[in-house]
């Protein structure tokens, strides 16, 4: 039997301070969203992608901006529109006259942090290209795999009112994402400040660099050893199983959304100083990893019924694991 390699508390006190000053660093550029950007960091740290769902001129290009330029990473940003081709995406092979030769010239996905604006405004194709590089991290063209950097984060947003002239994304292609959250509107107070004059909100030139694209590959790699105790992988086998059981989704949790959430809950346990898991790190992440990938029955839609709502009886109903004497 392999021995388990443990996270040490060492480590989990730097990873504390880096997750910190990341996220002060970020917010310099989007203000008073907190608890967004600490979302977004968990789904970088844990290695998976975001699925923001918000109207226009809430600050989602300045998120991704920012994430990048606090790990001094390169980001890019990609407009999806209806006519766009995967390999306007991904990368294509290109003919080089001054050598006679092919040469691949990569997409706008080989950065760390990409931004797929309005993904739903594209084709199923294009978007498909673009979700097989979020699971695999590789394009393979004419034969030859070509790796993205790492970390590679894709921040895909949506607009959840303008539904003109989109392609819905499947359940399939949803549960790829690791999280899906919003950023909103910012409070009176925080909107005053973006608003008065010589404000330096959404300045994302100005975001100090903390950390490096290696540093943060290397803390994902040591956090997919963080302890989660066996009671913990219970706790969250069962929600997985009550939603499945529950009569108002037709499609519940998958065991891919229930692995994302162990990976996001590590990440969550070490950002707060603590080398375990403990249940809270599962009921704080569960709806941001598990809502989108549910699917509510016609009547429950009917009945104004959302995911989150079937979430939120879940958490009531699962019982939640004890502390046991030692």
């Amino acid at each position: 039997m392999t021995a388990t390699v443990q996270v040490g508390e060492a480590e989990i006190a730097a990873f504390r301070t880096l997750h910190a000053r990341v996220g002060d660093a970020v917010e310099t550029a989007l203000r008073g969203k907190r608890p967004v950007i600490d979302l977004v960091l968990v789904s970088l740290f844990a290695g998976g992608h975001v699925l923001l769902e918000d109207v226009p001129g809430t600050g989602k290009t300045t998120l991704a901006r920012a994430v990048a330029g606090a790990l001094g990473g390169m980001s890019r940003r990609v407009q999806f529109t209806p006519d766009l081709l995967p390999s306007d995406v991904t990368g294509t092979s290109v003919y080089d006259p001054q050598t006679g030769q092919i040469r691949f010239r990569p997409g706008p996905v080989f950065a760390n942090v990409v931004l797929a604006d309005e993904i739903n405004r594209a084709a199923a194709k294009t978007q498909s290209a673009l979700l097989e590089v979020m699971e695999e991290r590789t394009v393979t063209v004419d034969g030859v795999a070509h790796a993205v950097p790492d970390p590679f984060l894709v921040v895909a947003t949506q607009n959840p009112i303008d539904l003109d002239g989109t392609y819905r994304l499947p359940e399939a292609q949803l549960d790829r994402f690791m999280l899906r959250t919003a950023i909103g509107y910012p409070e009176s107070d925080h909107e005053l400040a973006v608003l008065r004059p010589g404000s330096g909100a959404g300045a994302v030139g100005s975001v100090p660099t903390v950390t490096s694209p290696a540093e943060v590959a290397d803390c994902s790699r040591r956090l997919a050893l963080l302890h989660v105790a066996d009671p913990i992988l219970r706790y969250i086998t069962d929600l997985g199983a009550a939603t499945r059981a529950d009569d108002r989704l037709r499609l519940g949790a998958s065991t891919r959304g229930l692995r994302a959430l162990v990976r996001c809950v590590q990440v969550h346990a070490a950002a707060h100083g603590r080398h375990f898991a403990v249940p809270t790190d599962v009921q704080r992440l569960l709806v941001p990893v598990l809502a989108h990938r549910l699917v509510l029955t016609r009547e429950a839609q009917l009945a104004g019924a959302s995911t989150e709502d079937v979430l939120a009886d879940v958490l009531d109903r699962v019982e939640v694991p004890r502390p046991t004497a030692r």
